[in-house]
């Protein structure tokens, strides 16, 4: 282990332990949290998802920076990403038993106000599937396609903020590893389940969880990256 690795399992204890150490950080975050959802989803994967870009930057070069990573644009597309999953979230939550009831599973939206039964985490299931096969094959390509305007562009704000090239970009994704590594394989074996888990929870808690998940997908990214030179 690094010089470098330590530091960074420092920081990231450092960033979580104030909202299990002292109570007004956590009761302030809960308010905020109930406020304002969209700003505390901004915030929340501005700071939390480029961690796992980070540590996707160590698995790739074994260094946690590099010149030309663009790590604030990074953080900039992950805010924005955090406001379309927060949306993706309330959509999916309160469509999919209410398609679920239409399709004659009777009781499946009271069921997620009620403790973990067998409908409640059918509901659930059924929720995490709906939403990883119409939005986040969506958001992981927009992903993508934003992450090659960043390296193509330095890393550098400026030029992040000039327009992207969306045909360009979106042809030069390997559609191969695209396809049989982040959609085939992640989507099934780790969003679905890992998502329905989210959905068993508090709704309070869900997206600051998908947030945290946000690390798991930039490790998962760069994996996929690592695929790609092969």
């Amino acid at each position: 282990m690094k010089k470098t690795d330590i530091i960074f399992i420092l920081f990231f204890i450092l960033l979580f332990s104030p909202f299990f150490i002292f109570k007004p950080v956590l009761d302030f975050y809960s308010d905020f949290n109930k406020e304002h959802g969209m700003v505390m989803s901004f915030i929340k994967f501005f700071f939390l998802a480029p961690i796992g870009e980070i540590l996707g930057l160590r698995i790739k070069t074994g260094n946690y920076f590099q010149k030309g990573f663009g790590l604030l644009p990074r953080a900039i597309v992950w805010g924005f990403l955090g406001i379309t999953i927060q949306m993706a979230f309330q959509i999916f939550a309160a469509g999919t038993p209410k398609l679920l009831e239409f399709m004659g599973v009777q009781g499946a939206a009271d069921s997620m106000k009620s403790g973990i039964t067998g409908l409640r985490i059918l509901t659930a299931f059924s929720i995490s599937v709906l939403m990883n096969l119409f939005y986040a094959p969506v958001m992981m390509t927009f992903h993508k396609i934003t992450d090659t305007h960043i390296l193509n562009n330095g890393g550098t704000l400026k030029g992040f903020l000039t327009p992207v090239n969306f045909g360009e970009n979106f042809s030069s994704i390997n559609w191969n590893v695209q396809w049989d590594f982040v959609f085939k394989k992640t989507i099934p074996f780790f969003w679905i389940p890992a998502q329905t888990i989210n959905f068993l929870l508090p709704a309070e808690y869900r997206i600051l969880v998908a947030a945290i998940y946000g690390i798991i997908l930039g490790v998962l990214l760069s994996i996929a990256s690592l695929k790609q030179r092969k």
